[in-house]
């Protein structure tokens, strides 16, 4: 079990902590509800340091990238911020990532902490170019401050002009007396805000001066509980559910991140697949009758027939209803299809809907 440097802040703040990923992670602070509406509607911090870190330097970094990745990394300049994932050889997905670019030939890639050791392997594998890695996973920490008002809490603490910082830019710069932050208009909740990644020396005096800065705004800490009800509210999704190694992007609705302008690993699987059509899509869907999907729930359609499986599901605190994600053959894919989620043998009504959700 590894531990996030805060951990023993999270313990006395009365969090319940439990494993997640390989480390001791707060799931949940007070209560699920109260902590995702906090983010919804004000602020909230969650402390994701067990995401991973890696930084690519040398004269080919971006052939490097070009060649692990799915989005197109040329269209980067300075600051900016690229949602990507890693393809496998199989047809599927190592891990979803994000891609910054700090300069020409000098990127960060931010991976999933269940995937740390997964990604470096991968990627270094495919290091024929002699690209400069290090990994940084533990020696930063990285808190996300999510919500309408973060920008007005994170605006005190410093003279980086974040309302010009545009959605999936960052920048480096003072913040809290600290000399280098990195600020990211990036998340997971879908309620705007940012994310600070600092080194684990300095993360306490980072989370005190936010708590004070947000005070009036009822600032709330908030736990994985609640990150995962506000991503899938906005239909994010999240890697060892909505995708993992067996799904590819086209099936996942992540066309928009694969592009055919270059090739990467795998790509022309991934080409034919987009050409030809695919047999199954990761559709939303919501519940009819009452009923919480949960992942690995069978999905059918009225006949009985068994049409695919819930692969992220739960009740939605901003809607008061069930909603989900899951893999559905293509035929009963399309919006406003009526399909069955079986809840405990029985066949609960619910039907396909665009996501977002919310």
């Amino acid at each position: 079990m590894k531990y996030v440097t805060l951990n023993d802040l999270h313990a006395s703040l009365g969090a319940k902590m439990v494993e997640f990923a390989g480390f001791n992670m707060p799931v949940l602070y007070s209560n699920l509800i109260q902590e995702h509406l906090a983010v919804r509607n004000s602020v909230g911090v969650f402390d994701v340091s067990h995401m991973g870190e890696f930084y690519l330097k040398g004269e080919k970094a971006l052939d490097l990238v070009q060649l692990v990745t799915s989005n197109d990394a040329s269209k980067l300049t300075d600051g900016k911020i690229q949602y990507s994932c890693l393809p496998n050889d199989q047809g599927g997905i190592v891990d979803d990532l994000l891609v910054y670019r700090v300069k020409e030939n000098e990127y960060f890639l931010v991976v999933n902490a269940g995937n740390i050791q997964k990604d470096w392997d991968w990627i270094s594998k495919h290091n024929t170019f002699g690209v400069e890695m290090n990994n940084y996973s533990d020696a930063l920490s990285l808190l996300a401050v999510q919500g309408p008002n973060a920008i007005k809490v994170l605006q005190k603490l410093t003279d980086v002009d974040l309302s010009q910082m545009e959605y999936y830019t960052f920048k480096i710069g003072a913040m809290a007396g600290l000399p280098e932050v990195w600020i990211s208009n990036t998340g997971y909740t879908g309620a705007g805000g940012f994310e600070l990644y600092a080194e684990n020396k300095d993360v306490r005096k980072l989370w005190d001066a936010v708590f004070e800065a947000g005070a009036e705004y009822n600032i709330m800490p908030i736990g994985l509980g609640a990150r995962d009800t506000l991503r899938l509210e906005k239909g994010f999704c999240l890697y060892g559910h909505d995708i993992n190694d067996e799904t590819s992007p086209i099936e996942a609705g992540l066309g928009w991140i694969t592009k055919f302008s270059k090739n990467f690993v795998n790509s022309e699987y991934h080409k034919a697949l987009k050409e030809k059509g695919v047999s199954k899509k990761l559709v939303g869907f919501e519940m009819i009758d009452r009923g919480i999907p949960r992942q690995f729930y069978k999905i059918k359609d009225a006949a009985g027939n068994e049409i695919g499986e819930v692969t992220s599901g739960t009740q939605s605190p901003s809607l008061n209803k069930g909603i989900g994600m899951g893999y559905v053959s293509t035929a009963n894919s399309k919006v406003d299809t009526e399909i069955f989620i079986e809840i405990r043998d029985k066949a609960i009504k619910a039907k396909v809907v665009k996501t977002p959700f919310l």
